[in-house]
């Protein structure tokens, strides 16, 4: 199940685990990228030739691929009535296994909490987790929160 549904009835998703997102490949230019937006240049990321020895090849950023929860819609629902939703922060995250480069990753989310605020807010908490083709463990499990506005 994923998508719109009447406000009242968002708490009865609680534990529900949604539909994965696309599979993304993470490359190299994404990672320069990153590393010149955030000025983070550790070689582990941007130098292959050392990076290789302690990784099999050069790494993203952690908050690389945490970032992707933007990009990366996994499956989730939201109350009908919305007129904006933002990202309100994060609860626990925790990095388990590197990307590297080149791997494809992918995100899904399960439903933990739903809190109803004033003035027809909801601020929803999802534990996400990024997938790592070909791996048993995420990249990261982290706890994700949104607040969505009704009127």
């Amino acid at each position: 199940m994923s998508g719109l549904v009447p406000a009242e009835t968002l708490k009865d998703y609680i534990g529900t685990e949604f539909e994965p997102s696309d599979w993304l490949e993470v490359d190299q230019d994404r990672i320069n990228q990153f590393a010149d937006a955030t000025l983070d240049y550790q070689f582990i990321h941007i130098d292959s030739e050392k990076a290789t020895p302690l990784f099999g090849s050069t790494i993203a950023h952690g908050f690389l691929s945490l970032s992707l929860i933007a990009g990366l819609k996994a499956g989730g629902i939201a109350p009908d009535n919305m007129t904006m939703a933002f990202n309100y922060g994060l609860d626990r995250v925790r990095f388990l296994t590197p990307v590297n480069v080149g791997s494809k990753v992918r995100t899904k989310a399960k439903l933990l909490s739903v809190d109803e605020k004033d003035d027809g807010r909801y601020l929803v908490k999802n534990e996400v987790s990024m997938e790592i083709e070909g791996q048993e463990k995420p990249a990261f499990i982290a706890e994700s929160l949104t607040m969505f506005v009704t009127g």
